[in-house]
């Protein structure tokens, strides 16, 4: 019986140390050290690849204007002739998460790399990856925009302080009603 009861020991130790062993890996694998932190997130994000100016047909003038701003990223619009003034006043922008990316766009969001937008976000704007932007026929440019409730692709362009005449649109006078209040 002695034999028996060594054997059953042993393998009542091994267990237990073996239980010990894995609950202390799981513990360590949950460690907040190991977390990363929305912070640390947005770092490792470039928000820079979306400085510079945009429009929404490549061959128009520039009619938003992203930059960073005393260390914050701003989005300005182009303004009219009759405003004495090229770009309005900055808007802020912050970084979304890319798992936000299908509250605004129909890709995947392992094909974007950053995104960025206004806090009420009436204005959103996506990076795709350069990858995948050249093999879906459906995008013409690695950026996308949303503006108010539509996504379209967008075109980076130059900027440039020309102010844009806003009554020679011939689309200035369309009044964009809000779909979803009932009539």
């Amino acid at each position: 019986m002695s034999l028996c009861t060594n054997v059953v020991s042993n393998r009542l130790t091994h267990l237990t140390v073996s239980l010990a062993v894995s609950s202390m890996l799981f513990l360590t694998a949950c460690n907040d050290s190991n977390i990363q932190t929305e912070t640390q997130v947005a770092e490792a994000v470039d928000l820079s690849i979306f400085e510079g100016c945009y429009t929404v047909s490549n061959d128009e003038p520039a009619q938003i204007k992203v930059s960073q701003q005393d260390g914050a990223w701003v989005m300005q619009m182009k303004e009219p002739a009759s405003a004495k003034r090229v770009w309005d006043n900055p808007e802020p922008l912050e970084m979304i998460e890319n798992s936000d990316v299908s509250k605004f766009f129909s890709i995947d969001p392992n094909n974007v790399d950053a995104v960025i937008g206004r806090p009420d976000r009436v204005l959103v704007l996506a990076h795709v990856k350069s990858a995948y932007a050249n093999i879906d026929p459906l995008l013409d440019s690695e950026y996308l925009s949303y503006i108010y409730r539509g996504a379209n692709t967008i075109y980076r362009v130059e900027c440039d302080d020309v102010n844009t005449d806003i009554l020679a649109n011939p689309h200035a006078d369309i009044i964009v009603d809000n779909v979803n209040e009932s009539v």
